[in-house]
């Protein structure tokens, strides 16, 4: 069974996820965290649960979603998966902190690209890999069928979908990610997004605004 613990981090209030088994193996997606005593709070999560982390993953690129990808490459001695989509996101990540006026550890550079024809592996859980692009040109979602949850990042929110205005998003596309890749899941689908409260996929599909 696999567990997952939320935290939400940085002046963007994004939703960083750390998804770990009974074996203490653990996966880390989207860290953002800003300050120091963000990364404290991560840090003192998995040593208090004695976790090992063993993988670390981005559903996207944005600012919001990396603060924290040089602190626990570094840390944890992690690689850095992501989808190649999302290089150029990446790679703009120090002109958009510029831009906000935010202190940013460069990000390292992906080593490892994954897309729909991978599965994410946490000891006997796998993921499934739902791309989603949209919101951002390579955005990823990461569905456990077996513990009927979704990690989307910025595609889905609570009643809401992901802004579409920023460098290689597109409305239509996203539209399209949503309700081709993700309504298509059961109704009982706990969603967890990358900003705000968890829904499920039933809620969505009455009383999103968007998709209806």
């Amino acid at each position: 069974m696999l567990k997952i613990q939320s935290f939400t981090f940085n002046p963007f209030q994004e939703n960083t996820y750390i998804l770990y088994n009974d074996q203490k193996e653990c996966v880390i997606i989207d860290p953002g965290m800003y300050t120091a005593s963000e990364q404290i709070q991560l840090d003192a999560f998995i040593k208090e649960n004695q976790l090992k982390p063993i993988q670390l993953i981005n559903t996207h690129c944005h600012i919001d979603h990396i603060f924290g990808n040089n602190y626990c490459v570094n840390k944890y001695q992690l690689e850095l998966f992501i989808h190649k989509n999302e290089i150029p996101v990446l790679e703009s990540g120090l002109q958009t902190a510029k831009m906000y006026g935010l202190n940013y550890d460069e990000s390292p550079m992906a080593t490892q690209f994954i897309d729909e024809s991978n599965v994410i592996k946490i000891g006997n859980e796998t993921l499934s890999i739902i791309f989603t692009p949209g919101h951002s040109p390579g955005s990823l979602s990461f569905y456990s069928q077996s513990n009927q949850f979704v990690i989307v990042g910025d595609a889905l929110f609570f009643q809401s979908i992901g802004r579409t205005d920023l460098p290689g998003g597109d409305y239509d596309t996203l539209i399209e990610s949503i309700q081709n890749q993700l309504m298509v899941l059961p109704n009982e689908t706990k969603v967890y997004s990358g900003h705000g409260s968890e829904t499920t996929i039933g809620h969505e599909k009455l009383y999103n605004p968007f998709l209806n």
